[in-house]
């Protein structure tokens, strides 16, 4: 080791969990990444200075805030030292010193005063400083993340990259940057070890449910309206399809084909438009994309989604194309901005922005709010501690009329705070915790005074309600001010506190909170998980604290599956693992697990929420459900689910093809040996049956058989997609598990692993390992499902060559995956496993001209595909 680190040791003894992380990380390093999700109470600070430790080299830790940054130095002193003695750090990244912490901004600030990109790096060499220890790098703005990547690929560090919440609930490009930036997932350390060893208390998430009233709803509804109006003009407009007719990929699509290969979502939507439109797509067309004369391409429906990606080119992207339509095109642009369609330069036809920040914000939330404090309240009462956290203070609610707040229109701190001191007769332990106001009941005037001197605060009557007191220091910061709240909610003096995510997200510790309300939004994600975090930490006061979490979610009533809310939800539920809502009882990371309807109309919203309140009343049953499901199993295991992408499951859907295939084939044997009976009777009995009769008797047969005999083929062909699914995800999974033993990333025996295929009792069909290591079921989960995604742009395409196959018109590109994708050598090597686990195939390099070309043509087989989930990677303990 290093002797920079030799007096750090640490002080106290490892928990189980921590141990196993530590003693595997190196493996990781062979990239130079390690890349460790660990949840909150979980010591990820602490783990994170092990293996600065361990690597023993000059590093530079980035925190997202000073407070944060502070905390690693705290850490560092407190568990490695005898006697907070160590004196070889910095906090300024102009004088490094062995471990130097900053925050992302400082870096950044720090990288503009240098006069070249060289100059900057040039500093970090000199300073020997060789590894980068990123703590929570999600959501940097740009810049921030472009300093870091300059700096990265130039000195070529070793990337510690430590996060309780992975940015699954941002969008694709925020998440490549972060795992670009980071390096992919190696490990992490699984919540039910932390309530195992009592690290964390028991918890569950609970989704309570609101209809928008009657105004957003007419709003929404015309939204709606406008937009299908819109594109049903677009149908019949000529002037839009010879537009289509005549772009450079639709007629003269040979000499464009280099700027089709990075434009293939552009062209699949020409293709869809027109296809929608009734337009043949002409047969040189497809044989130059490498269809054969008796191939076809299944068009997906025009989505929304669709039209949406083609109008962002047509009028955004490839405008110049179209300089000759120019007046065309600002019309189609002022009508689409008439209908909200069109802002800032971006095609929204879905209302990710206009309805979703409806949504998110509508006040309906204000009646969940109250009535699931009202439910705590009467199942807690006096050992109630609620937080409800919120993004924006909204000052001017403060002196609200009382009759007015009825028709409150915005989410607040002053908003939520004004609605439950109205619905609440008994509202004195309510209070107010923010940056620039803080409220509490008159009640604890003399509590505050009797702790902290007379002399301390000030205290003047809050505009709409004399009972409640606005609260101020004379002096100090204020610090001192949420610490005395802090200790007025710890003692149950208040038990319900309002306040904003970024006083109370961050660094704010209250062991007793056993009740979350998340009326967050505006990157509420991370934020929330911290927050979360800390209302599931155990209360050494309250041995038996069951901690519930309440997320809020406002249903889109014309969208099916609920609307954008919900989808927020299920993405950002990827980062939490809890405990499922079943009878035998599970643990696994997703929103599945609550077994919220796939189908949500506003009136199911008061059925759903009574069922959710009686749940949440139960806190006995939460700690029983956790006791069961972490009996039953002994470590996390990453899963490989494909999801449903159709209304039925895959199990019901393999059962119905099965049972259509053999219908059709005992109609088809019946019909056969009636023709031969029919034959061989009218050969016999002539004399009896004229011929006219045995023609059409004849006719008829064949006829029945050609009809049946269609639905056969179609039965089977159904059947060999999704009957045989089964059997070739498991060859699938038995191929990536040999490649991977043969290009050495399996160390576990090969006799000590097997794989599992199988349908979940939703009927989904899951695939994974069983007793593998961490690593290795990420390894393999990841390269499964990379196998599985729609095809974008694999180095390597793999293509099943098997006549039957062809003649069935069965989907026969796949991508390989990146892990044997990158040198042909590991490719073949693949293509090796591959044929001897599902038949023959082909291997093609995607990079020069006619693997381009098979390329294109294999993305365009997979655009039913474009926008839709087609597998989920889960982490269950079993």
């Amino acid at each position: 080791m290093n002797n920079r680190f030799r007096d750090l040791q640490f002080v106290f003894t490892w928990r189980n969990y921590q141990q196993i992380l530590l003693e595997n990380f190196e493996r990781h390093l062979s990239d130079r990444h390690f890349h460790v999700v660990a949840p909150p109470g979980s010591g990820k600070t602490i783990l994170g200075i092990e293996i600065i430790r361990k690597i023993g080299k000059k590093t530079l830790v980035l925190a997202p805030t000073l407070t944060i940054r502070n905390q690693w130095e705290k850490r560092l002193q407190e568990f490695f030292t005898k006697y907070q003695d160590f004196k070889n750090f910095s906090f300024n990244i102009k004088e490094p010193s062995d471990i130097t912490f900053v925050t992302y901004q400082s870096l950044h600030a720090w990288h503009k005063s240098f006069e070249s990109l060289e100059d900057f790096t040039m500093f970090f060499e000199k300073h020997q400083i060789e590894v980068l220890v990123l703590d929570e790098a999600h959501h940097l703005k740009n810049s921030w993340w472009q300093t870091l990547m300059d700096l990265k690929n130039t000195i070529n560090p070793y990337v510690v990259a430590l996060t309780a919440t992975p940015p699954y609930d941002s969008d694709r490009t925020e998440i490549s940057k972060y795992f670009t930036l980071c390096g992919p997932i190696d490990d992490e350390i699984a919540v039910p070890d932390l309530v195992k060893a009592t690290d964390l208390s028991p918890h569950q998430d609970f989704v309570y449910l609101s209809k928008p009233d009657d105004l957003e709803i007419n709003f929404i509804v015309a939204y709606r309206q406008r937009i299908a109006d819109f594109v049903d003009a677009l149908l019949v407009d000529e002037t839009f399809k010879a537009l289509l007719v005549q772009h450079r990929f639709y007629c003269h699509t040979s000499e464009n084909l280099e700027d089709l290969y990075d434009n293939v979502a552009y062209f699949s939507s020409i293709l869809i438009f027109l296809n929608k439109c009734g337009v043949r797509i002409p047969n040189e067309t497809l044989k130059i994309l490498g269809f054969a004369k008796n191939e076809t391409i299944t068009f997906p429906d025009l989505t929304l989604e669709w039209v949406q990606s083609l109008l962002q080119n047509i009028l955004v992207n490839d405008r110049l194309t179209f300089e000759y339509q120019e007046s065309y095109l600002k019309s189609l642009e002022n009508e689409l901005k008439r209908i909200n369609g069109f802002k800032n330069g971006k095609i929204d036809f879905i209302g990710d922005t206009l309805l979703y920040k409806s949504l998110t914000k509508s006040p309906s939330k204000l009646k969940s709010i109250a009535a699931v404090v009202r439910s705590e309240y009467e199942q807690l009462n006096g050992d109630l501690r609620c937080v409800i956290l919120t993004d924006y203070i909204r000052k001017e609610f403060c002196s609200i009329p009382n009759d007015q707040i009825p028709t409150i229109d915005k989410i607040g701190v002053i908003p939520i705070f004004q609605y439950l001191r109205y619905h609440f007769a008994d509202n004195q332990h309510l209070a107010v915790l923010s940056g620039s106001i803080v409220v509490v009941h008159q009640s604890l005037k003399a509590t505050v005074e009797h702790i902290t001197g007379a002399e301390t605060f000030l205290f003047s009557e809050f505009p709409s309600d004399v009972e409640f007191l606005m609260l101020s220091p004379k002096s100090g910061t204020l610090k001192s001010t949420v610490e005395i709240l802090t200790m007025l909610f710890e003692q149950g003096d208040i038990k319900i506190l309002v306040g904003t995510k970024s006083l109370l997200g961050e660094g704010w510790d209250a062991p007793s909170i056993n009740s979350l309300i998340l009326a967050s939004f505006v990157g509420a994600f991370v934020s929330s998980n911290q927050m979360r975090g800390r209302a599931i930490r155990k209360n050494p006061l309250n041995p038996h604290k069951v901690g519930n979490i309440w997320h809020l979610a406002c249903i889109d009533p014309t969208a099916s599956n609920g609307g954008k809310d919900i989808e927020t939800l299920q993405r950002r539920f990827q980062a939490f693992m809890g405990v499922s809502n079943d009878t035998f009882p599970v643990i696994e990371n997703g929103m599945d697990r609550l077994k919220i309807p796939k189908e949500i109309g506003t009136e199911d919203v008061e059925a759903l929420n009574k069922i959710t309140l009686q749940n949440s009343k139960n806190r006995k049953n939460t700690t029983n459900s956790w006791q069961v499901a972490i009996n039953s199993g002994s470590h996390l295991t990453r899963e490989v689910k494909l999801m449903d992408l159709d209304e039925i499951p895959y199990k019901q859907q393999k059962s119905i093809y099965y049972k259509d295939m053999v219908l059709y084939f005992i109609l088809e044997l019946l019909l056969g040996l009636g023709l031969f009976f029919i034959e061989y009777f009218v050969k016999s009995i002539q004399v009896i049956l004229s011929r006219g009769i045995y023609y059409f008797l004849n006719s008829l047969i064949i006829a029945l058989m050609l009809s049946f005999g269609y639905r056969f083929y179609k039965a089977f062909q159904l059947y060999s997609q999704h009957g045989f699914l089964f059997l070739r995800i498991e060859k699938m999974g038995h191929a990536i598990l040999d490649t991977l033993y043969e290009l050495g990333h399996m160390t576990t025996k090969r006799d000590h692993i097997s794989l599992i295929s199988e349908f979940s009792v939703q009927g989904q069909l899951i695939c994974c390992l069983n007793n593998a290591s961490r690593l290795e079921d990420a390894l393999f989960a990841r390269a499964l499902s990379q196998l599985l995604a729609p095809i974008e742009t694999p180095r390597y395409l793999i293509i099943r060559t098997s006549f039957f196959k062809r003649r069935l018109a069965i989907e026969n590109f796949y991508a390989v995956p990146e892990i044997f994708g990158n040198h042909k050598k590991r490719a073949l090597t693949f293509q090796k496993h591959w044929n001897h686990h599902l038949g023959k195939s082909k291997l093609i390099y995607t990079r020069h001209l006619e693997g381009r070309k098979l390329l294109l043509k294999a993305r365009l087989l997979h655009i039913s595909n474009k926008f839709r989930e087609v597998s989920r990677e889960v982490m269950v303990w079993k």
